[in-house]
């Protein structure tokens, strides 16, 4: 049985090239960042596990974040090019990826979803942070790149930024906090709504929603609690098979996806294996496991099953 990944990163070297180019010190700022298995591609391939896949999207070094919309703009569309360009000559290991885009220019990311993700044979969707620019990511301003993807049915990658408002971010639990209300944002801006067959992938097992579901059932709206359970979630929580248990509870075993965060999480290949144990010794039988471990993405995906 082929394993797929659905939540895994690199850095695109040429694209990473590029941006120390214009600023040389900018890894230092993310120094996680300098992880080899995210540049280079055969040391990345090599430490898959055999009969694995993943679907790869860039760590968050977002060119909005250090550059004018112009700029931005064309660092996406050349970084998209590049991760198609890996994908297409690693079909074995990489069946897909997922696009960028630069959220300071709207118009070029609805631009960029127009022609480099719309009818990929390689780039299947698109990553979207739970901030961008310092508004929510359910914001106004971002709407049209909602309605845009529900309309080609491509999904969206929904992956945690900090929320640089405050001072005590941490790795153990600002992501999960972050995640979890930008989820709470797009049910409250009635994103869902407006557009019912739109797809969303939330890492790290939906964050703190299955643990609350029932503080969402009594305190917001059933209409609300329907929308919560659209989302699909990964299981990059770094194994506890009996959270992974509530996540499928929650969202349906259909809408749990096997991803894993790699190559971060456990050095010095990612959680791969841990979280892999984690889905055998879930609560669900074989059937779903193999569902999560694949069928999930490959009906997502809109691919037939082997």
């Amino acid at each position: 049985m082929t394993v797929i990944d659905v939540f895994a990163h690199i850095l695109p070297p040429k694209f990473l090239a590029q941006m120390q180019a214009l600023k040389p010190q900018i890894l230092d700022q993310f120094p996680y960042m300098k992880n080899p298995l995210l540049t280079d591609l055969a040391q990345h391939k090599a430490s898959l596990p055999a009969d694995h896949q993943q679907v790869l999207s860039a760590v968050n070094l977002n060119p909005e974040d250090f550059f004018a919309p112009e700029q931005a703009a064309d660092l996406c569309r050349q970084a998209n090019a590049e991760l198609a360009a890996i994908v297409r000559a690693n079909r074995d290991v990489f069946p897909a990826g997922v696009a960028m885009l630069p959220m300071n220019n709207v118009p070029a990311a609805l631009q960029i979803i127009d022609e480099q993700v719309a009818g990929s044979d390689a780039l299947v969707g698109v990553q979207l942070f739970t901030r961008a620019l310092g508004e929510s990511i359910a914001a106004p301003v971002y709407q049209p790149i909602f309605a845009k993807l529900a309309e080609i049915g491509a999904p969206i990658w929904l992956h945690p930024v900090f929320d640089d408002r405050k001072p005590d971010n941490n790795l153990s639990f600002s992501w999960e906090y972050e995640l979890t209300q930008a989820m709470n944002d797009i049910v409250a801006a009635g994103i869902f709504q407006q557009h019912p067959q739109l797809k969303i992938i939330v890492h790290h097992a939906g964050a703190m929603i299955p643990y609350f579901s029932q503080r969402i059932k009594y305190i917001q709206s059933a209409a609300n609690y329907a929308d919560f359970q659209k989302f699909y979630v990964d299981t990059a929580i770094l194994g506890n098979p009996q959270a992974l248990d509530l996540a499928a509870a929650f969202f349906g075993a259909d809408h749990v996806l096997f991803g894993t965060d790699s190559p971060f999480g456990i050095p010095p290949v990612g959680p791969t294996a841990v979280i892999e144990t984690a889905v055998k010794a879930m609560a669900v039988s074989p059937a779903v496991q193999q569902q999560i471990f694949s069928g999930n993405w490959l009906r997502l995906s809109g691919q037939k099953e082997a």
